[in-house]
């Protein structure tokens, strides 16, 4: 008889990412994992302690794979929208994963990574306590908000309807929607970082 098949926990995350590829967030199940290893779940359970564990192990799965390093002597500012750009598309591969990215940003270690390294280039720029402080969290939340609209809330048809109110009574929500169908997501992304970023330069270390 073939002994069990010995698991890893990258070979459980990958198994995890491609049940909630495939099936949604939703589906994501220590049953459905142990089942697309070929394995019971008794036998996952001798790795993963439990759901939110698997979950960590996804997130690490997706982030970790971000490469963090950028060119010596590039400006502060540069390497945010480098960095903001690689975790946008690396999370866009995998788009149902964005509200994991949320609920473990303090516990995985591939967000952790990011976080530091998006420290570095703030204090690169000057920044520094509160006021780093300040700077760091406005770039997450542009980044992880970003991340939800455009990966949990635009491929609905909110802005389809927006664009359709009567404009007797919304013009300019009709009017904006009807611009925004015109914007692509990577530009909409880049020109609202910018924004973001031409903020803090003119605040500086002083924000």
């Amino acid at each position: 008889m073939p002994r069990p098949r010995s698991l890893t926990l990258p070979g459980i995350a990958a198994a995890a990412l491609g049940v909630i590829d495939r099936d949604g967030l939703a589906a994501l199940t220590m049953r459905a994992v142990a089942g697309a290893l070929g394995t019971g779940t008794m036998s996952l359970y001798r790795y993963v302690d439990d759901r939110e564990q698997l979950e960590r192990l996804v997130v690490d799965l997706v982030l970790l794979g971000v490469d963090l390093e950028l060119p010596p002597g590039d400006p502060w500012d540069k390497g945010v929208v480098v960095l903001a750009e690689r975790v946008r598309a690396a999370i866009g591969a995998h788009a149902s994963v964005v509200p994991l990215l949320l609920a473990h940003r303090h516990a995985a270690e591939g967000s952790l990574r990011f976080g530091e390294a998006m420290l570095g280039l703030l204090s690169d720029g000057g920044f520094t306590g509160e006021n780093r402080v300040i700077a760091f969290r406005t770039l997450l939340s542009y980044v992880l908000g970003v991340l939800q609209y455009q990966y949990l809330a635009l491929p609905g048809a909110g802005t389809t309807v927006l664009a359709q109110l009567p404009q007797a009574e919304y013009q300019l929500l009709a009017e904006t929607a009807r611009d925004a169908q015109r914007i692509a997501p990577d530009e909409e992304f880049r020109r609202g970082l910018e924004v973001v970023l031409r903020g803090l330069r003119a605040g500086g270390s002083h924000c």
